[in-house]
């Protein structure tokens, strides 16, 4: 079972993510390895956007694999490589996301592992055994 924390509920309520997210119970949990914007086929797209989307939809087949849904991520750590491209990020969370509110970090850093990935995301889930 999940507990979202909020020790500002006013103004937390405006937030895309929850401040914590307490566990209980029997869980399993995964750990997702940082995802990029690398296809299966090994392709990655020029785009910034396409990058995201990909890198969610890793995410979610990594969840899949696993019995998993969008909905047991409890942390989500992502890493952007331009402070520009923060709303174009959030609108594609937004999009993979829904209304769920996990426990969430954004960094901006310098680069990445490989010249032209742009976006990098890795999360933490859990589900009851």
């Amino acid at each position: 079972m999940f507990q979202f924390i909020s020790p500002n509920p006013d103004s937390d309520s405006k937030l895309a993510y929850s401040q914590g997210v307490l566990t209980t119970g029997q869980m399993r949990t995964l750990y997702v390895a940082g995802q990029v914007g690398v296809a299966p086929d090994g392709s990655v797209s020029p785009s910034f956007e396409g990058q995201v989307r990909q890198a969610w939809a890793n995410v979610l087949g990594v969840l899949a694999a696993s019995n998993m849904k969008v909905t047991d991520l409890v942390k989500v750590s992502a890493f952007l490589t331009s402070p520009d491209n923060y709303a174009a990020y959030a609108a594609i969370r937004g999009e993979f996301l829904g209304d769920h509110k996990p426990a969430s970090t954004l960094l901006v850093v310098s680069a990445l592992a490989r010249p032209g990935w742009m976006f990098e995301v890795e999360a933490i889930a859990c589900s009851q055994t």
